[in-house]
């Protein structure tokens, strides 16, 4: 086990359990975490010191929980990580009074702003030529009188993520699909009178399912050159609610051309830690088109561990051994999924794709981060074995009976 440093954590779901799995494998570490609930799967669990406290996402207890984790922890480096976007925004917007002692690998507040407000990030595309959805940007005063110049189905999403999770309301998504401008309208008035201010994005629906959707991950070192790229083929998402754009099945492939445009865009910028990035192919035009970038690595990160880049090396060898890695992309194949192997097979769509992951499943290179021997426990394993189970429900609830092949 290291004894030069110490993981903490913030949030309390699966990205955080999937970071601190990737410090016990590499490191055999405990992390420490703060979230603010008590909640699977970090709660009660061998790899994570959990503390749930309802405040940690309001800066002056979360600077106090910083400060008095490396007061504790001050013959050590602390690795600060945010695994919400709140966290990761309070992190960048309070990195000049952090700790000597903390480590935090995060870009400064401003360019955080522009890549996490989605009317800025577009902007930013444009002018770097990366492909993004046609795109309208609708502001409040606006209200239902504008002229779109494309024509639906639509898809809508708050340009402002955390205001609009601030400003809660009965069936708040993530993003909607509209198919008619009524329907637009609508949502609008919903998303407003919630008490949102911020602008919405209104884009033009690239058809296809969720296998035309891919998740790129990439790890910057402090000088801002890309060090890692890991791109997954997303072959199933979640279809609740607030699930929508959460990766179910994933399977890393390559896309050299797609990984290198990527990698031009962050060393341009001179971005620094971990980015995520989804994208979808529009087979209209067959080009890739970035639909969002997160400043941080996503929910569904355990896919590049598993595929042999583990996250959490990326940072010790960049900031605890000072180690100047060359670029690398992985090429190993795997699957990576959480949700049980016969609802992804039922409805994952494309005869090409099951015998993929048959093939994977077959070969030992499947994966679900969930799924830990060294955390195992009876009540731990009732709890993974239900959580299972639910996704029989959810699915069957909002994909109906069968889709797929």
């Amino acid at each position: 086990m290291r004894m030069d440093f110490v993981p903490l954590l913030f949030a309390g779901d699966i990205n955080v359990y999937s970071v601190a799995r990737a410090f016990h494998e590499e490191y055999g570490m405990v992390s420490a975490a703060y979230g603010k609930n008590v909640s699977w799967p970090c709660a009660n669990s061998r790899i994570i010191d959990y503390t749930a406290n309802p405040k940690a996402d309001v800066r002056e207890v979360f600077l106090e929980l910083v400060s008095g984790f490396a007061e504790r922890h001050r013959g050590k480096k602390v690795v600060l990580i945010g695994c919400g976007d709140g966290y990761v925004r309070l992190i960048s917007e309070n990195m000049p009074i952090l700790p000597e002692n903390v480590i935090a690998p995060y870009v400064d507040a401003a360019l955080m702003d522009r890549l996490t407000d989605k009317e800025k990030f577009y902007a930013m595309c444009e002018e770097a030529g990366l492909p993004y959805p046609d795109t309208f940007v609708h502001r409040k005063e606006m209200g239902v009188n504008f002229t779109l110049p494309f024509d639906g189905p639509f898809i809508l999403k708050p340009s402002n993520g955390v205001e609009y999770w601030e400003n809660p309301f009965p069936g708040q998504k993530k993003a909607y699909k509209a198919g008619s401008r009524e329907e637009l309208n609508g949502i609008i008035g919903e998303v407003y009178d919630a008490g949102y201010s911020g602008s919405l994005i209104i884009q033009d629906f690239i058809p296809g399912d969720d296998s035309f959707m891919r998740v790129l991950t990439n790890y910057s070192g402090m000088d801002g050159k890309v060090r890692m790229m890991c791109l997954g083929h997303v072959l199933l998402e979640e279809h609740t609610p607030r699930g929508i754009g959460n990766h179910a099945v994933i399977i890393t492939e390559r896309e050299p051309g797609l990984e290198g445009m990527i990698k031009k865009f962050l060393e341009d910028m001179n971005y620094v830690g971990y980015s995520n990035l989804d994208i979808k192919l529009d087979m209209r035009d067959g080009r890739f088109k970035v639909l969002e970038l997160n400043t941080r690595q996503g929910r569904s990160n355990y896919y590049v561990t598993g595929a042999g880049e583990n996250v959490a090396r990326c940072i010790v060898d960049d900031y605890i051994e000072n180690k100047k890695t060359g670029f690398r992309a992985t090429d190993k194949e795997t699957l990576w999924l959480v949700i049980p192997k016969s609802v992804a097979f039922k409805y994952v769509a494309g005869r090409e794709y099951k015998a993929r992951m048959r093939r994977l499943i077959k070969e030992g290179c499947c994966i679900n981060p969930l799924r830990y021997g060294p955390d195992g426990g009876i009540s731990r394993k009732l709890r993974f074995f239900r959580s299972q189970i639910s996704h029989f429900y959810k699915y069957r609830k909002y994909l109906g009976k069968q889709t797929g092949d």
